[in-house]
């Protein structure tokens, strides 16, 4: 019987030698399925660990790093001896699942479709994207493998990002819903939400044997159809300023702008007719007197007066000319 019969049956040094980050389990190849010989030398690395998986069933986890003899029931030369009738074949099988210690940093994530919830404040409601990264290790080797990879000679931190990924955005969901944020206050409560993210995923992948050891929530993009709802409000909120500015409500401004377009895109007297009407709501806006004409002697401040007719200019409700023709009366009163 040749040499070759026995080469593979004596002592070897197993060990996972060139790491590969983005992998997370690596199944140690056996040319002789998984028939591993008796004082056999197992090396782990450090960051690294080591599954046993014996017979069929985990026996063991190896999380230190260090140099470990395998006792198993296969003697070097009598297995072989033993099993010519059997294709020189063991029924001991040892399987040696190396798996990565190390945490798995700076995991890029995204939502894959919007979130939805209701604003709180605006009561419209919001699509949005979120984006952020996000840290993770193996904690629980043995509960890993038997719910996440199986027997897979390797699994990926790739395939661990997309599992761990398709439970944000639920989760995300859910956390707006119940902090009452309206859009406005997205940007300056992105580290609390990330903190209350965390909290609640880490207990989603606790029984996956992954452990989140951080979670950033760094930007959120509004879809389209919001973008348009928040421009809508944000015009309003600007032009509601800019009319207090000028000593005016939004309404006023509102209802002054709608009389002067009549009035500009209507024709004989039913322009001037509007055009009258104009004049009269702009003669009691100035005379800070609702609801009446104003008074023949006019007693308020000619400052706030000038201010209120250069926001009217600056609105469009009032011509240059018109101005020019309502200003001087109150320049001659300063």
């Amino acid at each position: 019987m040749s040499f070759s019969l026995f080469g593979h049956q004596l002592a070897t040094v197993i060990q996972w030698p060139d790491q590969v980050p983005g992998v997370l389990l690596y199944k140690f190849p056996s040319a002789n399925g998984d028939e591993v010989k008796n004082a056999s030398k197992l090396l782990v690395g450090p960051g690294q660990g080591v599954l046993l998986v014996y017979e069929g069933a985990v026996s063991d986890v190896l999380d230190t790093e260090g140099i470990y003899d395998l006792a198993t029931d296969n003697q070097p030369f009598i297995t072989t001896l033993s099993k010519l009738r059997t294709g020189f074949e063991s029924e001991h099988k040892l399987g040696i699942y190396f798996y990565r210690r190390a945490d798995n940093v700076n995991q890029n994530w995204g939502t894959a479709t919007p979130v939805k919830y209701l604003d709180p404040v605006y009561k419209f409601p919001v699509q949005l994207g979120a984006n952020g990264n996000f840290s993770f290790r193996v904690s629980d080797a043995r509960q890993f493998f038997t719910q996440v990879t199986g027997l897979a000679d390797y699994y990926t931190t790739q395939q661990a990002r997309t599992l761990l990924q398709g439970r944000i955005a639920q989760d995300l969901a859910t956390q707006l819903a119940s902090a009452g944020f309206s859009y406005q206050q997205l940007d300056a409560q992105l580290t609390p939400l990330a903190a209350n993210l965390r909290t609640q995923l880490a207990t989603e992948f606790t029984p996956l044997g992954l452990e989140l050891t951080d979670f950033r929530l760094s930007g959120t993009v509004f879809d389209q159809a919001t973008q348009q709802r928040i421009g809508q409000i944000a015009d309003v909120s600007a032009e509601s300023q800019a009319a207090a500015a000028g000593g005016l409500s939004f309404t006023d401004l509102e209802k002054l702008r709608a009389l002067r377009d009549a009035a500009r895109t209507s024709g004989g007297l039913a322009g001037a007719g509007m055009q009258l009407g104009v004049g009269a709501e702009l003669g009691r806006l100035l005379a800070n007197q609702p609801g009446s004409p104003p008074p023949a002697a006019v007693t308020a401040d000619p400052a706030a007066q000038l201010q209120k007719l250069k926001q009217l200019l600056d609105e469009g409700v009032l011509t240059q000319t018109e101005y020019e023709a309502k200003r001087q009366p109150w320049l001659d009163k300063l």
